[in-house]
């Protein structure tokens, strides 16, 4: 998140829509006054509900309350793959209270990060990281909630361990970045893609070809706000307000009216997150 250019004008309403992933306290909110005003941005132009995404167990017990004091906003908890190294058993006891709360609709985001180790201090290695995939999938079966995938360059791998381990009834690879072939991979599998602001990118030619091979209701969207804002805003703080543009971008790629795209994907976040 660049934050230097000013915040994207608010898009043309597009309804009804969900936000699929986003992080209402990296985005700034910090209390229930903050987190309604953010949801009235969304919802004034067609985002009624979010799910607000834990990266660590700060962010997860926020998204919980955050759950709690608006009906709009739902919630998913877990470790960030680069803390992985943070799951010691009083982590695992907390995410285990937590994940089992009815405001909670998935565990995540959890999987495997291979760009930051060696880059960025302090990050997980592979093998914790690996190991704290494996932790999370248990989980996700255990509670009987969706499994929410991150994944940096990692495909082979992050299907390898679905594999081994026995993936949940449920599973989608948020802000999917992959080229067609991870993206046949996955749909073979029946997971779940969720498409963020990157599908806008002009320059994302393999993502572009991924997205158009996708069945309708294995289609998801999201912001991943604070970060990648959709074109022609890159570089500007993102908001949840932001996903129509995602959509009407999706929807021109795979040639169909943003309207019933949207239909369409809230009906599968609906379905998947039991809203």
């Amino acid at each position: 998140m660049a934050g230097k250019r000013p915040a994207p004008e608010a898009p043309e309403p597009l309804s009804p829509l969900v936000d699929a992933h986003t992080h209402l306290d990296a985005c700034g909110a910090t209390d229930a006054e903050s987190v309604a005003a953010m949801l009235d941005r969304a919802a004034a132009v067609g985002v009624g509900r979010v799910v607000t995404i834990a990266d660590d167990l700060d962010a997860a017990r926020f998204a919980v309350r955050a759950a709690h004091w608006d009906p709009r906003v739902y919630a998913a908890v877990a470790l960030h793959p680069t803390r992985a190294d943070a799951l010691d058993d009083a982590a695992r006891a907390e995410l285990e209270q937590l994940a089992a709360d009815p405001r909670v609709v998935a565990v995540g985001e959890t999987g495997l990060d291979y760009y930051w180790p060696g880059k960025l201090d302090g990050c997980a290695a592979v093998e914790e990281q690996v190991e704290g995939f494996r932790w999370h999938i248990d989980l996700a079966k255990r509670v009987g909630k969706p499994l929410m995938i991150h994944n940096r360059d990692a495909d082979f791998d992050l299907l390898t361990v679905l594999l081994d381990e026995g993936a949940p009834e449920t599973v989608i690879f948020h802000c999917f970045s992959s080229d067609a072939t991870m993206a046949l991979a996955c749909v073979e599998q029946g997971y779940l893609l969720s498409f963020s602001g990157t599908v806008s990118f002009k320059n994302a030619h393999e993502l572009h070809e991924a997205a158009k091979l996708v069945p309708d209701e294995l289609i998801l969207v999201e912001t991943d706000a604070p970060f990648l804002t959709p074109h022609p805003f890159r570089g500007a703080p993102n908001e949840p307000y932001c996903l129509p543009y995602t959509v009407r971008a999706l929807a021109a790629l795979r040639d169909r009216d943003p309207a019933e795209l949207a239909e369409s994907l809230t009906a599968n976040a609906e379905r998947v997150y039991g809203l």
